[in-house]
């Protein structure tokens, strides 16, 4: 079927993305950010954040929506399962994400990397810790759909 081939690939394309963008930053982009004096972290933070903001959702969303219609269009067991796990996995990510990360992500926006307040606290460890929770999942995701899209050949 054409529609389950699209989706396929798309479900491939976008739960790879997901995993590639937060494999990447665990291992890349966040051991520098660590490293960063805390207003470097800040600024950092502010404007590393504004280019994933908006497609990391929309990444996700678009491959939960394909998880969905394949784990309801295929025929055999397997690759309805794989997609279906894959589905959760994708969901349990952005859930860690959008409860986890992005507060912090917004306690981060909101300071002024010149006028860190006293009282601040270092929110880098919390967020690391939920980023590598949420990067597992994405990554068991990508496997599922990959292994999905083979079983069916």
């Amino acid at each position: 079927m054409l529609l389950a081939r699209i989706l396929t690939a798309t479900v491939i394309v976008a739960s790879g993305l997901v995993a590639g963008v937060l494999f990447s930053t665990a291992i890349g982009v966040w051991p520098a950010m660590r490293a960063l004096a805390p207003d470097r972290y800040i600024a950092f933070h502010k404007s590393f954040g504004r280019r994933y903001d908006p497609m990391m959702p929309i990444t996700v969303i678009t491959a939960v929506i394909c998880d969905a219609v394949l784990t309801v269009l295929s025929e055999d067991m397997v690759p309805r399962v794989l997609f279906a796990a894959s589905a959760v996995s994708l969901i349990a990510s952005g859930f860690v994400s959008q409860t986890r990360n992005v507060p912090i992500n917004h306690r981060v926006k909101a300071l002024d990397p010149a006028a860190i307040p006293i009282d601040w606290v270092d929110p880098r460890a919390e967020w690391e810790k939920w980023n590598y929770v949420r990067t597992v999942f994405a990554v068991l995701a990508l496997a599922g759909n990959a292994a999905a899209a083979v079983s069916v050949v």
